[in-house]
């Protein structure tokens, strides 16, 4: 067969209508017996990977390049691996950089209390039932780097030994990756030893870290994949089946650890992208049914069952985090009241008019506020204000955040005919000064673009009061849904201009006392002009303003559609990772990274001396980093040769 005329070995490797058995794709190709750890298939130029093989006699494996040697090689390095990583991993018993995060959240899984953080929840979860594996009560709070583990019998080791487990498991699979791609038995244990002796790597595995969990399923994605490309020539079989599968799981699970994960399902993504696009080719004589066919099974494989992958982790989170905890306050009031306990289902009360509340941003946490201090005629910037009464952001509680709301329709004397409703039209009358909130076209003190809020004092001519009414826009209800403290999430918006009551986290100068500025945010739908009722301070003459409703002990936590739960917590969770932005001490650039200009000081005894300090091992980052550098130089200077049609680098031939 290997003596057969080139025009023969590049014919179409099967027919389609009509194919004889011994032509059909489905028939078993000539597979060339091949050494452990290399590629097994010798497709020829025309084929990219699909067309026909001619198979060759291969000389004698030599015994370092058999399986048996390399379980051998991938043992030793589990082992030195081990040693590493476990190696007095009980220093420093107290908590290390990010395990004030990360050791807390696996204390909220044990409490079962509710908790957000901005990256998925698997890794998470399995600190969670590790600790519940080594006796973790979960009362220990984690809340400063340097607090005593012993002092307070935390069960650390057992938490720390999960990731350090992970991390020296790590290393066989790098190894198998390379054996897998081809590469000699050297070669390959001379990449996994990169990894085994890498400072970083060592660091962050000995410690209560996402990473290890990460970089462990990043692995078995990547070696997953190479399997289940080496099986191309046996598409639809068990095992392609199989590899597939285990690399959409491995992805799902990469991505269930850290967001950051994507950057994999797009490297195996951009894989798969190529791999189609040859299939597509007619030269490998798959004709078009038997191309959607690959299509459909890699989307199920790779896509459609990654995602279910993905949900199951937030099923479990939502099933385990059942209590009220830390994170209530980020989630929609609908989300809240499925928490048992939540402050919402005990303390949910609807509104009336003529009740006197405080009203609260949900974002920065500030009151609602005015004071008797009015805006300075000229700002620094040169423009003028209206000169009216202060209204500002203020944190803490005081009576100058009292308002009361008033009706602008006639009101029946008694029943619920007095009940505040969603798209009511209201007026807020600032207690303490008995002036009415407003807003009107002029400029605000820190935004030129937005309104300035301000008070009017009633008088007979009204010349204000169309600038006085406001709509209240309750969020997820439905029209005539009653008006909730705690639970009533919802924007103001003013009627003559459309503007939404609004905040920011920076403050004004001195003549406002540094408090936080409110103005009127020409995007009435911004996420961020959310407010709510955070408490009723005097309730209608002859109502009981805190048991209006049914009685709070016998609230349940209200069920709610586990897709609503998942799509809200992946939304906070993208926004809040976009809105990371701000420096912080131990921020570094991406062109650090590969050079290791600066490292990250996770912990620090002065009085001992001692530091635990992450940075990469110099000398492999260096090299690894030359290398790359060198690869790219030398394959853009081929491709720019070939362009003059001269071959540095030959072509890789056919046998």
């Amino acid at each position: 067969m290997s003596g057969q005329p080139q025009a023969t070995r590049h014919r179409k490797p099967f027919a389609r209508d009509g194919a004889s058995p011994e032509s059909s794709r489905s028939t078993p190709r000539d597979v060339v017996p091949s050494s452990a750890g290399s590629d097994s298939e010798h497709p020829s130029p025309l084929d990219h990977g699909y067309g026909p093989r001619t198979p060759f006699r291969p000389s004698r494996v030599p015994y370092t390049e058999t399986p048996r040697f390399s379980y051998i090689i991938a043992g030793a390095l589990f082992v030195l691996a081990l040693g590493l990583r476990f190696y007095k991993i009980n220093h420093p018993d107290q908590v290390v950089f990010d395990e004030v995060h990360f050791g807390k959240f696996a204390a909220y899984y044990i409490l079962r209390e509710y908790y957000f953080d901005v990256h998925p929840p698997l890794a998470k979860l399995m600190f969670g039932a590790m600790g519940w594996f080594v006796g973790f009560d979960g009362n220990f709070e984690f809340s400063n780097i340097g607090d005593s583990y012993s002092v307070h019998q935390v069960p650390y080791v057992g938490l720390r030994s999960l990731p350090a487990f992970l991390g020296s498991l790590t290393v066989p699979v790098v190894y198998a990756i390379m054996k897998e791609s081809g590469y000699p038995t050297a070669i390959a244990a001379f990449s996994a030893c990169l990894v085994l002796f890498d400072n970083a790597h060592v660091s962050q595995t000995r410690l209560i870290l996402l990473d290890a969990a990460l970089i462990f399923f990043m692995s078995l994605s990547l070696l997953s994949y190479i399997k289940f490309r080496k099986l191309r020539y046996h598409e639809f079989t068990p095992q392609w089946w199989g590899w597939m599968f285990a690399t959409g799981t491995f992805l799902a699970c990469t991505l269930g650890c850290k967001m950051v994960g994507l950057l994999t399902f797009a490297t195996v993504g951009i894989a798969v992208c190529v791999d189609l696009w040859h299939l597509l080719d007619i030269r490998t004589g798959l004709s078009i049914e038997q191309f959607y066919r690959h299509f459909a099974a890699r989307a199920l494989g790779l896509i459609v069952w990654p995602f279910m992958v993905y949900l199951s982790f937030f099923w479990i989170h939502f099933k385990v985090l059942k209590y009220s905890g830390t994170g209530d306050s980020f989630m929609s009031p609908q989300f809240q009241e499925s928490l048992a306990g939540n402050e919402l289902l005990l303390n949910s009360q609807e509104i009336r008019y003529y009740d006197i509340v405080t009203l609260k941003h949900k974002d920065t946490k500030v009151f609602l506020h005015s004071h008797p201090e009015h805006y300075p005629l000229r700002y620094d910037d040169g423009r003028i204000s209206s000169q009216g009464q202060q209204v500002t952001g203020y944190p803490h509680n005081d009576t100058n955040n009292h308002w009361q709301i008033v009706p602008t329709k006639a009101l029946p004397a008694t029943g619920r005919g007095r009940i505040v409703r969603h798209r009511d039209q209201i007026q807020l009358l600032h207690v303490k000064t008995q002036t009415l909130l407003m807003t009107h076209d002029v400029a605000s003190p820190l935004m030129p673009t937005n309104q300035e809020f301000t008070t009017w004092v009633p008088d007979e001519e009204n010349t204000e009061y169309q600038n006085t009414l406001f709509i209240v826009d309750v969020l997820d209800a439905n029209d005539d849904d009653p008006w909730k403290s705690k639970s009533g999430h919802f924007r103001l918006i003013h009627v003559p201009t459309k503007v939404a009551l609004w905040t920011h986290a920076k403050a004004l100068p001195e003549w406002a006392f540094r408090q936080q500025e409110i103005n009127g945010n020409k995007n009435a739908q911004d996420r961020t002009a959310t407010w709510f009722i955070d408490q009723i301070i005097s309730a209608e003459i002859g109502s009981d303003g805190q048991n209006r409703t049914l009685r709070v002990d016998e609230k349940k936590a209200k069920p709610r559609n586990f897709f609503k739960k998942f799509f809200e917590l992946q939304a906070l969770m993208i926004s809040h990772n976009a809105g990371l932005t701000a420096s912080h001490p131990y921020a570094s650039g991406p062109i650090n990274w590969p050079f290791l200009i600066t490292g990250i000081s996770f912990w620090t005894e002065n009085d001992k001396k001692q530091q635990i300090y992450m940075v990469g091992n110099i000398s492999s980052w260096w090299v690894a980093s030359l290398s790359i550098a060198v690869i790219l130089g030398v394959m853009c200077t081929d491709a720019i040769a070939r362009r003059r049609d001269i071959h540095p680098i030959p072509d890789r031939k056919s046998f």
